[in-house]
């Protein structure tokens, strides 16, 4: 975050679990929520990366905690919370872009893609509630994709899943509404992280930016102020949609 980027109290010393953000934009949702003084608590796979993230933040108000947890496992992600404890926010932000065609899917594969980014997402959710519900209330911050409106090559089962999060999004907003539980989705455009500029060479990046209204890419920390905002009671009337954030790409 920069230092004239928004400031918002009602995040200070809330509850919140980050999925995969250990780095690309999940680090960037870290590194936001901790500078809130939020108690940041983030799950990922990658130790490495998620060590150097905590070690990096030292000089925030509450540092954040990293625990492994391998998502694909709905039996840990169950423990897991229970654990924790009551949270007030959950953002879950993981998943996995690799490329692949259609003559590649097997069951075993598209099993294994939905559980990398769709499931984990509605049990972490289910989890979660219980534990919002006796706080008051909480907020779900889903992250989809712009990949599926776009209809982009190569990710097949990818979209499918990032598709099926813009639908339980609307679903669980309906279904927690009365318990002063919000839910939204984040639809971030094409966002650069190490992981993208492996798929991407500077001239893909170029025609990337010239198809944009606003002729600049994005970063981790463009898309974390709008899940900051979303997270915060400033935005305690949005829930039930999607939230873009692309530059105006599609």
């Amino acid at each position: 975050m920069t230092h004239d980027s928004a400031r918002y109290p009602s995040l200070a010393g809330k509850r919140v679990v980050v999925t995969g953000g250990g780095s690309g934009i999940g680090a960037g949702l870290v590194e936001a929520f901790a500078r809130q003084g939020a108690e940041t608590i983030f799950v990922d796979i990658l130790e490495q990366e998620s060590a150097a993230l905590v070690a990096r933040l030292r000089d925030v108000p509450i540092a954040p905690v990293f625990y492994r947890l391998d998502l694909t496992d709905l039996a840990a992600i169950e423990i897991f919370f229970q654990s924790l404890g009551p949270i007030d926010v959950l953002v879950n932000n993981a998943g996995n872009d690799d490329r692949h065609v259609l003559e590649e899917i097997t069951p075993a594969y598209w099993d294994e893609r939905i559980a990398v980014n769709l499931r984990h997402m509605l049990f972490a959710a289910k989890a979660a509630v219980p534990g919002m519900k006796a706080r008051g209330g909480g907020a779900i911050i889903n992250f989809g994709s712009i990949s599926w409106h776009l209809g982009l090559k190569g990710l097949l089962v990818y979209e499918t899943a990032k598709a099926g999060i813009e639908g339980m999004t609307r679903a669980l907003a309906r279904e927690l509404g009365e318990h002063n539980i919000r839910v939204t989705a984040v639809v971030p455009g094409n966002v650069k992280t190490p992981r993208q500029e492996k798929w991407y060479t500077p001239e893909a990046e170029a025609e990337i930016v010239a198809q944009q209204c606003l002729k600049e890419r994005l970063l981790p920390q463009h898309v974390a102020s709008l899940v900051l905002f979303l997270a915060s009671d400033d935005g305690r009337m949005c829930t039930g949609h999607e939230y873009w954030i692309d530059a105006g790409w599609r």
